[in-house]
């Protein structure tokens, strides 16, 4: 499944950072956070989903506290 969300990064080094460390999380096909855009879309297992997506959450907030998704 492939879902495309809002985001707020403050910065383009933190976005490709954020972006890194999604794409190591298991269950993650492929993933891409846009600071120009504002968005992350992200590839996970159907079965998965929402657990991959709220660790993707929580591993985005360890690179950038002030992290936002708008779900």
């Amino acid at each position: 499944m492939q879902k495309k969300f809002d985001i707020e990064v403050d910065c383009a080094n933190c976005a490709a950072k954020i972006e890194t460390a999604i794409r190591e999380l298991p269950g993650v096909n492929a993933c891409s956070v846009s600071f120009m855009t504002q968005k992350l879309l992200l590839d996970a297992d159907d079965a998965k989903f929402n657990d991959v997506l709220k660790a993707a959450v929580k591993c985005a907030k360890k690179v950038e506290p002030d992290f936002e998704i708008e779900l």
